[in-house]
């Protein structure tokens, strides 16, 4: 029997999307298939994320941006977890498939300015909220998944 899946959004899909497809593998990876994408990639995983997580042990050097267009009606996606405003924007309101719509937004570290440590700084908090958040994430059921959270 497939597992379901989890389609992790933001509009780059270089950091803060990856990092939380990560934090659902090691999570929750036993019982969903974990995607991310963006809405408009970049060229690469920003390699601060890669850094960042590679501090606390994950390893995310070898994943790759991908395109919303790769999985949208391609891929039955069960749980649609979207992790930044414009991102929530621009994804279609109604995702065929999906039993859950969740808007759960984080600042964008790769828009963080100053030092490189500052923007390391930058890099580590928002890895260490998107790790307690996907620790907790449960899919909330009851709200059809074209308005839940939105």
């Amino acid at each position: 029997m497939s597992k379901p899946t989890v389609l992790v959004l933001c509009t780059g899909n270089s950091a803060r999307s990856q990092m939380a497809e990560a934090f659902l593998r090691k999570y929750v990876g036993d019982h969903y298939d974990i995607y991310s994408a963006g809405m408009e990639p970049k060229e690469d995983v920003h390699p601060l994320a890669v850094q960042v997580m590679g501090e606390i042990g994950i390893d995310i050097s070898g994943q790759k941006t991908k395109d919303v267009a790769r999985f949208l009606g391609r891929l039955p996606v069960n749980h649609l977890l979207i992790v930044c405003s414009r991102a929530n924007q621009t994804c279609p309101r109604i995702w065929p498939g999906a039993f859950t719509r969740t808007y759960l937004p984080f600042d964008d570290p790769a828009a963080a300015e100053g030092t490189e440590e500052q923007k390391l700084g930058v890099f580590r908090r928002v890895r260490d909220e998107l790790d307690k958040a996907m620790h907790d994430w449960k899919p909330q059921f009851g709200k059809p998944a074209s308005s839940a959270n939105a």
